[in-house]
């Protein structure tokens, strides 16, 4: 059992990132208003926040712009209008998808930049690319991190063949991330432990991105971090693709870090995320959600049957299990 003390005690090598409007952006096809931006971007320099997620440098031949909100491309020039210098603590992020975003033009030099850290986004089958573009990123001077997505569906075999080789490259995070929800934290333990024990070996850290589906995003990173997990994501009022992600409040209201503030995340909360859901903004945890974590599944199914407005719980259990 783990020692109460790596619970309660105070480390300051601990990372809060902010991923509200790229993993929240999923929900609204990023439509954010410059207001909310603007004050997300307030809320976390007071709350103490480390990182904020801009969005994605999304591939502009690929996706439509006129379909988007401007934070599923993350234009530097959009950066800059809301952080300006970003003469603050709070770093700047964005994610960088394998295959879905032109990164030798899209992401420019670090100097030129109001970002600091590149955050890659890749399967296991698609490690060689992600470290050619981990490798591109840290040429042009930014900090590196990558999420290597959907581990739940891979084999353990190739999980280890796969931190090695981002071990030996340039990456300074790898992530574990609970793509579907489906993992519990005595799970969440052991894989930490082996993505622990890559990172000691070559230098890296460790973070955690959890899913809600079965309301384990919130106990999946604090038992990560419990197990010297140190970058540790969350979204206001856990707004995220499907089921949504641990819930910043929660999180900051946990950590023993004195740098932390939770009273920031409550106002915005108040301000913003209730006028979201008024609006029509749907995520969160839902039996459709519970389901397909369940079964370890992609929530692609629970999303279409969120978005139909369907309630037939029992024939939607019977259409996922068909296909598992």
């Amino acid at each position: 059992m783990k020692e109460i003390s790596k619970l309660m005690e105070y480390r300051s090598d601990v990372k809060v990132v902010d991923a509200t409007l790229r993993d929240g952006g999923l929900v609204n096809n990023f439509y954010f208003t410059d207001e909310f931006v603007k004050d997300l971007y307030q809320t976390n320099i007071k709350a103490g926040v480390d990182y904020m997620e801009f969005g994605y440098k999304a591939d502009k031949d690929m996706f439509d712009t006129n379909s988007f909100g401007k934070w599923k491309f993350s234009n530097d020039d959009d950066i800059f209008a809301i952080v300006g210098d970003n003469n603050t603590d709070l770093k700047i992020s964005i994610m960088a998808d394998v295959g879905r975003c032109n990164y030798k033009t899209d992401i420019r030099n670090r100097c030129d930049s109001p970002i600091d850290l590149i955050r890659v986004a890749t399967y296991l089958n698609t490690i060689p690319t992600a470290i050619e573009m981990i490798e591109d990123s840290k040429n042009k001077g930014y900090e590196v991190s990558c999420n290597i997505m959907a581990i739940s569906g891979g084999q353990e075999s190739d999980l280890k063949i796969a931190l090695d080789m981002l071990g030996k490259s340039s990456v300074d995070v790898f992530y574990i991330v609970d793509s579907y929800g489906s993992l519990y934290p005595e799970q969440i333990a052991r894989i930490a432990d082996m993505y622990l024990e890559f990172a000691a070996k070559y230098g890296k850290k460790v973070g955690i991105h959890a899913h809600n589906n079965q309301q384990l995003a919130f106990a999946n990173t604090i038992e990560a971090v419990g197990d010297g997990v140190d970058y540790l994501d969350a979204t206001y009022c856990s707004m995220g693709r499907g089921a949504g992600n641990c819930a910043m409040e929660l999180l900051l209201g946990f950590l023993r870090n004195p740098k932390y503030n939770i009273y920031p995340a409550i106002k915005f909360a108040e301000k913003h995320m209730n006028k979201l859901k008024a609006e029509g903004v749907v995520w969160g945890y839902d039996l459709q959600y519970l389901m397909t974590g369940l079964l370890n599944q992609h929530p692609r199914t629970a999303i279409a049957f969120t978005k139909e407005k369907r309630n037939d719980y029992s024939e939607f259990y019977k259409e996922v299990v068909a296909q598992d």
